[in-house]
């Protein structure tokens, strides 16, 4: 018989083991990742005290100023003016500045006309007979409130330049003088006006 090759076997392979993970290893993530939010500042750095000074300056409230995110809050603020007599004293020049910028806006203000529209609504007998009114007119009272409510505010945060000067006793720049006048002054004065005009009288005569 003639001879036949032999066929050769299949052997059965295995399916590739999956690599173990090194450890440490970052995880993909397909979401995007929400941007971490950035708290006020809580470190004084010169850069931030030169804007706080310089907005001062301009007669910008110290108050409005921390409203800023990027700026500290005013707690913190008044901790570190509290702590540093030299921030402190830089801060009250700053606001010293701004008193003066504010009342040099105040006289701009009162200088420079706003135009602005009036609207008076007047009613008719019927629904139909209604009618507005519609005037362009300097706005005088809103002028007044932001002239009146700066001086006003200039006048508690510095009575000294801005408010009413009101002089008490031991000001050496302007003593108190107490006048004290006795009925006998009075009538001497009365006798006086009197014998000045009987000799007007006797000179006509």
């Amino acid at each position: 018989m003639p001879e036949t090759a032999a066929k050769p076997s299949k052997r059965a392979t295995a399916a590739p083991k999956p690599k173990a993970k090194a450890k440490g290893a970052a995880k993909p993530t397909n979401a995007l990742q929400a941007p971490k939010k950035i708290g006020r500042p809580t470190k004084r750095t010169p850069e931030l005290v030169a804007e706080v000074c310089e907005r001062l300056s301009t007669g910008e409230p110290l108050l409005q100023i921390c409203r800023d995110d990027r700026m500290p809050h005013w707690t913190r603020m008044y901790d570190w003016l509290s702590q540093d007599p030299d921030l402190s004293l830089r801060v009250a020049r700053a606001r010293e500045a701004g008193y003066d910028a504010l009342a040099e806006e105040a006289l701009e203000i009162s200088n420079t006309p706003h135009l602005g529209q009036k609207k008076v609504y007047s009613s008719g007998a019927g629904e139909d007979e209604d009618s507005t009114t519609v005037t362009e007119e300097d706005m005088l009272g809103h002028r007044k409130l932001q002239i009146e409510t700066r001086l006003k505010l200039l006048a508690c945060w510095n009575p000294g330049k801005y408010g009413n000067k009101v002089a008490v006793g031991g000001d050496p720049g302007n003593p108190v003088k107490v006048e004290v006048q006795s009925e006998a002054d009075t009538y001497l004065a009365a006798l006086l006006m009197n014998v000045e005009l009987n000799k007007q009288v006797s000179a006509n005569d």
